[in-house]
């Protein structure tokens, strides 16, 4: 079977530069180029340090250039916004071609499939347009979907990400010397995430978004009230039941931390607590790699899927040690 080419628009943004070293060890894909507006002709082993071509540069390119570039694969790893005129111009030369948008544009467009990969597999394979959940979406909403049907008020999620989360664009949000020693809150009302995750998950949430100094991955800190009493014993068979088809997902009665997941493909889930004085009310948390499983990991998943590949092919699984430490 021959290599399938990707176009990766935006390759020199975290999330983009995230997909590089996924896209060059995956035995069915291949680059066709890789854009930057800003850093046309960096070296992309100067992002990915083990790329297999040292000539391969980042190119300029524009939407009017699209019918020019071979590529059965655009990755559009853009800030939120940008993401239409890539769209419309790749409809219009190529409309077979599988879109994957790792901003936020077509999130609520039902046009569009949803990619929150082990969650909507039916739906992502074969599709061609496809829409990558958000970092922090994408983390609430595996914490929550095993417990939705049991939900009986707005969750509550208590969110902080790494400052890569910010993006390159200079803001206090990605400014060293302000985060240092601090914790900065934002966007404490109305956080496109927030929207997001209530759409999708089909339930109301209140999410309160932060960011600290470390660099990469998110920590959610979640509070529920169940229609029922569920111990943590039983919260932990119903979520590793939840996942048993999903090897990226490690259920944990430890209450998990970023450094278990940093720069790994995965997600963790555990550490249930309840309240003995309030038994239908739990508390327990999430954390994932904000770049790979919130941005480049997940996109690869839906790559997988849309083109009848092995979901996880290209993407490193846990070891069995891993394994064998949270089962």
């Amino acid at each position: 079977m021959s290599r399938k080419r990707v176009a990766l628009i935006g390759g020199r943004g975290y999330a983009g530069a995230s997909f590089l070293p996924l896209l060059s060890r995956h035995p069915d894909l291949e680059l066709a180029l890789a854009s930057s507006s800003a850093q046309a002709g960096q070296p992309l082993r100067e992002i990915d340090p083990d790329w297999p071509d040292p000539d391969t540069r980042l190119e300029a390119l524009a939407p009017d250039g699209v019918a020019a570039v071979d590529a059965r694969v655009w990755v559009l790893a853009l800030p939120n916004g940008a993401s239409e005129p890539w769209v419309r111009a790749i409809d219009a030369t190529n409309p077979e071609a599988l879109i994957i948008d790792l901003g936020a544009d077509y999130r609520f467009d039902p046009g569009w499939a949803y990619g929150l990969s082990e969650w909507n597999r039916q739906a992502i394979a074969g599709a061609r347009r496809i829409a990558n959940p958000g970092c922090y979406a994408t983390g609430a909403q595996f914490a929550l979907l095993p417990i939705r049907e049991y939900l009986t008020r707005p969750p509550v999620i208590f969110g902080v990400s790494g400052y890569s989360g910010a993006g390159r664009t200079p803001s206090p949000r990605n400014d060293p010397e302000r985060l240092a020693d601090n914790l900065i809150p934002y966007s404490l009302t109305g956080h496109l995430h927030e929207r997001e995750i209530s759409t999708h998950l089909g339930r109301p949430v209140r999410f309160h978004p932060h960011v600290a100094s470390f660099f990469r991955g998110i920590s959610l800190t979640l509070t529920v009230n169940l229609s029922e009493e569920l111990d943590a014993s039983r919260l932990l068979e119903l979520y590793r039941e939840a996942y048993r088809d999903a090897p990226l997902i490690e259920v944990t009665p430890e209450i998990p931390e970023i450094r278990e997941i940093a720069g790994r493909p995965g997600l963790r889930v555990g550490g249930f607590a309840i309240d003995p004085r309030q038994p239908y009310r739990v508390t327990f948390v999430a954390v994932l790699d904000n770049l790979l499983k919130g941005a480049a990991s997940q996109a690869l998943q839906n790559i997988n899927l849309a083109l009848g590949l092995d979901e996880l092919t290209g993407i490193r699984l846990k070891t069995a040690d891993e394994r064998a430490a949270y089962v």
